[in-house]
């Protein structure tokens, strides 16, 4: 469990016998960070009522499908608001482009101060999605999910950390920081749960091996 969340204020300490995991003290203090998951327990429960199914076809995906960044408001796109809310002391411009600020990486723990360095990765990749049900979706809900700032999908890491991760579900590929791991897969069962999507036998076995240790 990361110890992010001992550095928010308000959260309900679920896992506060955690608090003092490795990379606690390198992460800055007044970062703020994306919607906090369900806890481990809950993520359990939601994770044993996901319909375990074989992943669909890729045919047909584009990420064209999955309109994204776009106006939140103003000149601020989807990429700017998770930039702006996951960064300490971000700058902005009059067009919502950060300029200047410092970024925490959950997932390899690197910080950074220059907001390029930095994607916006989708925890339930699109691409992920779209063979665990999204290809049925409309453009309207699929829009939606991948601008999504209210559930635990969005979240500002090293960018060449995100395209290593790529499309691939946590069977194969987990942050290379495992004081993240429980967190990381508590917000992908909260996504998956939420957005009604499936799960493969060797992504649930993943998932239930991590959720264990939490």
């Amino acid at each position: 469990m990361s110890g992010v969340y001992a550095r928010r204020i308000g959260v309900v300490v679920a896992s506060a016998a955690l608090a003092a995991t490795s990379g606690l003290l390198t992460a800055p203090t007044a970062q703020a960070a994306m919607p906090t998951p369900v806890a481990a327990s809950t993520a359990r429960t939601y994770l044993s009522q996901l319909t375990v199914k074989a992943e669909g076809s890729s045919s047909g995906y584009s990420r064209d499908l999955f309109p994204h960044w776009i106006t939140q408001s103003g000149a601020c796109d989807t990429r700017e608001v998770v930039l702006k809310r996951d960064g300490t002391n971000v700058t902005q411009n009059s067009s919502c482009t950060a300029v200047s600020g410092s970024w925490y990486s959950e997932y390899d723990g690197a910080t950074w101060t220059v907001a390029s360095d930095l994607d916006i990765d989708h925890m339930v990749p699109l691409a992920e999605a779209w063979r665990s049900g999204a290809s049925s979706w409309t453009t309207a809900q699929r829009q939606s999910f991948a601008n999504d700032l209210t559930r635990p999908q969005l979240i500002a890491v090293t960018d060449n950390v995100n395209q290593s991760k790529g499309d691939q579900d946590p069977s194969t590929w987990l942050p290379s920081r495992t004081a993240y791991r429980c967190t990381y897969a508590r917000a992908w069962v909260h996504v998956k749960h939420y957005y009604n999507l499936t799960v493969d036998s060797a992504e649930k076995s993943a998932l239930q091996s991590v959720l264990n240790g939490c």
